[in-house]
């Protein structure tokens, strides 16, 4: 199933595209990246934890098991819609769909206060599900039409450079937030030292609160271009009959999966180490929160450190991509992930490598910046890489597909891997001890790699 192109061939056989077309694409990520930075891992997630459920440890919890359905709901359908998707042609209309989805999820987010009842602490934990399916969704449309851009030489510097992109669109929230909107809840005051603009109020965390009405914003306008210049695949079939043959297709391609061992090796693989990846994401924040005791400002400051290691480590994986091979580049994002992880988790407030500090010692803040510039590196990196390595299992016809395959491999386990955190959470009544499967995870997906092809 390995796609053959010729050097100056779109990998999905389509004719060259022109630039803004591919800028438009590229923007997708531009326009995707601030729910990751600014719900899922910086502020919202934290503020959450922190300030809306009962304590930090049932706030880890429960956002993990919200996630896990989010992810349950994820895997079961990404295929069907993605072989659907093939057979009908067009990625426009379903992008638009749940990017509708996505921006209500995410807008509501803003009527989530901290030290909230039940009813609202539900309603809170629904508004992110439903985003994080518009968001993952619409993911999964854009990627399929990445082959019909540019060559295969050329996939793995456009995958870089769109992560590249989606990492600085995420930088310049977190950093106007920063600056602008999130506030210390004593002082009042911004990162710069002003009062929150908008009139936001410190004392009831309005600044974190509107990192959901920003990031719906920011979304609606930079999606446009996507839209109005990338092109798309043309109409083959009505949608009635396409669910039928797409329902098929499917279901063939899952009955032979194991007989492509390349294929399968590199979706068991991609399931395991992006589900690590995801759990360091979603759970990270949340962790320095509760066992640094870290402010929204200092976490702050971690994410604009870790976006602008994931511009850097997304760019230099793309141009490796052709000079030392994919599969060699996605192993190497890995192993650093592997170290960043167990650093990690061998930070307390009093401990750095699992060693005791001096109290009051900013040691174990130096540590866990430096993980957070490393796991951006490497995060940026792996999943720049991981696209254009899906793309050498696949065949243009049904690359759809195999993105829809792709987000359920990396969602099949999503919905497990968030709940084992909150039920070991809970069990061990420690934040610290919830995370220790992501180290794992990594080891794990590396290991599946060994017989996936690369064609570079």
């Amino acid at each position: 199933m390995t796609v053959l192109v010729s050097d100056d061939t779109p990998a999905g056989g389509k004719p060259a595209v022109s630039r803004k077309g591919i800028l438009g694409w590229m923007f997708f990520d531009w326009a995707a990246q601030p729910f990751h930075t600014l719900i899922i891992t910086f502020i919202f997630a934290p503020y959450f934890a922190g300030q809306v459920a009962a304590n930090p440890t049932d706030g880890q919890a429960v956002w993990g098991f919200a996630a896990g359905l989010g992810g349950l709901i994820i895997a079961v359908l990404s295929p069907v819609l993605g072989a659907i998707s093939d057979a009908t042609g067009p990625r426009k209309p379903w992008i638009f769909g749940f990017s509708v989805l996505a921006v209500v999820g995410i807008f509501a987010l803003w009527y989530v206060p901290p030290a909230a009842d039940q009813a609202t602490i539900i309603f809170g934990l629904t508004a992110f599900v439903v985003a994080l399916i518009g968001f993952e969704f619409a993911a999964v449309f854009n990627n399929a039409m990445m082959p019909g851009l540019v060559s295969r030489e050329k996939l793995g510097s456009l995958s870089g450079n769109a992560w590249a992109l989606g990492y600085a669109g995420g930088l310049i929230c977190l950093i106007a937030m920063l600056l602008l909107m999130v506030a210390d809840p004593e002082a009042g005051k911004t990162l710069i030292g002003i009062t929150p603009i908008l009139g936001l109020d410190p004392a009831q965390f309005e600044g974190d609160r509107a990192s959901g009405p920003l990031t719906a914003i920011w979304y609606i306008v930079f999606i446009i271009p996507l839209f109005l210049f990338t092109p798309d695949a043309p109409r083959r079939e009505r949608i009635s009959g396409a669910l039928r043959k797409g329902l098929v297709d499917l279901w063939q391609t899952i009955r032979n999966i194991s007989k492509e061992r390349s294929l399968f090796s590199f979706l068991v693989s991609s399931m395991i180490y992006r589900d690590a990846l995801n759990g360091l994401y979603t759970f990270g924040g949340i962790y320095a929160v509760g066992v640094i005791g870290w402010t929204t400002l200092q976490l702050g400051v971690f994410g604009i450190l870790a976006s602008i290691t994931g511009i850097g480590g997304s760019i230099l994986s793309g141009w490796l991509d052709t000079r030392i091979g994919t599969k060699t580049v996605v192993v190497a994002n890995i192993l650093v992930l592997i170290f960043a992880s167990a650093l990690v988790i061998s930070i307390s407030e009093t401990q750095v490598l699992f060693l005791p500090v001096g109290e009051g010692s900013s040691l174990p803040d130096i540590a866990f910046y430096l993980a957070g510039a490393l796991i951006g590196a490497a995060g940026g990196g792996l999943q720049s890489s991981s696209r254009p390595l899906l793309v050498d299992q696949s065949t243009p016809e049904r690359v759809g597909e195999a993105f829809g395959l792709y987000a359920l491999s990396g969602r099949a386990t999503a919905f497990l891997a968030p709940w084992a955190i909150g039920v070991v959470t809970v069990a061990f009544d420690s934040q610290r001890i919830g995370i220790t499967p992501i180290l794992a995870l990594f080891v794990i997906g590396m290991l599946f790699l060994i017989p996936v092809r690369s064609r570079t």
